[in-house]
């Protein structure tokens, strides 16, 4: 080996490299762990609890600050730079707004809900299958659309 090669070796054994990233410690983890746990603890609970449509929001509302709790620990957004937080905050605003206009959506077409067959399906199903299930429409919106 040149003298050249050696002192090249010699001087990448010397180098000091900084650490990557950020050493997290242990309390943040255990309590970020346990705030986890315990969160998990009451989405069961909830489970069992009949809340109606708050049982949804609830458990939403239960998964965002658990999602919030990875992200600012395990994923170190609470020391990384400011940008990547607003892109946490923008990221969950807009799945919120995409929930918001697939709740509307459902909710615009709730009024009629068909206990069996739709009507056009059923024409055709008595056409080709008598004797197959007769539909059957529950209806809140006046009586359009219910069948006898």
């Amino acid at each position: 080996m040149s003298h050249q090669a050696t002192h090249h070796a010699g001087s990448h054994a010397a180098e000091v490299h900084p650490e990557v990233g950020h050493v997290v410690p242990v309390k943040y983890l255990v309590g970020a762990g346990a705030a986890l746990l315990f969160l998990t603890v009451i989405t069961v609970a909830v489970r069992y609890i009949d809340l109606g449509e708050a049982n949804l929001m609830l458990a939403l509302a239960i998964a965002v600050v658990k999602a919030t709790i990875v992200a600012l620990i395990f994923m170190h957004l609470r020391w990384d730079r400011p940008f990547n937080l607003l892109v946490l905050i923008g990221s969950i605003a807009f799945v919120g707004i995409m929930l918001a206009f697939s709740a509307m959506d459902v909710h615009q077409n709730a009024p009629t809900i068909f206990n069996g067959n739709a009507p056009e399906a059923e024409s055709v199903m008595q056409a080709n299958a008598p004797g197959a299930p007769v539909a059957q429409i529950r209806s809140t919106n006046g009586g359009v659309g219910s069948s006898d």
